[in-house]
């Protein structure tokens, strides 16, 4: 098992999607593997970069922009979705239990008027 680069998908994480796409056509095999492919994607929208950007180690970012333009007028990543929708796994799950006190008032509590003391001076 490799250790995947921070925008790179584990063997484990491929080994689930790996069947969903397209097998490749009779002839020679493309340049790029799928697998890399959808890395570059994964760097892509995990970095916000722009297309041109893409590390070379992904291979020509033309290449990648013409299989990704193919996935998704075939609907794979909908399907890729659709399907692991029901398969959740529990790995990247984060819960925020931060709990911050507000005074009574900020929730919407019933406000009364503040009581001023009035002293009166004495003669």
């Amino acid at each position: 098992m490799t250790i995947p680069k921070r925008y790179e998908i584990t063997d484990e994480q491929w080994a689930r999607i790996e069947d969903r796409f397209p097998p490749y056509k009779a002839g020679r095999p493309p340049k790029i593997p799928n697998r890399q492919v959808f890395n570059a994607v994964l760097w892509l929208l995990k970095s916000g970069a722009t297309w041109r950007d893409i590390p070379e180690r992904y291979g020509s970012w033309k290449t990648i922009y013409s299989r990704y333009r193919s996935w998704v007028d075939a609907g794979l990543f909908e399907r890729i979705f659709k399907d692991l929708i029901d398969e959740p796994d529990m790995e990247n799950i984060s819960l925020d239990s931060t709990s911050i006190r507000a005074h009574q008032k900020a929730t919407g509590a019933k406000k009364t008027p503040a009581v001023t003391l009035r002293i009166k001076p004495s003669v």
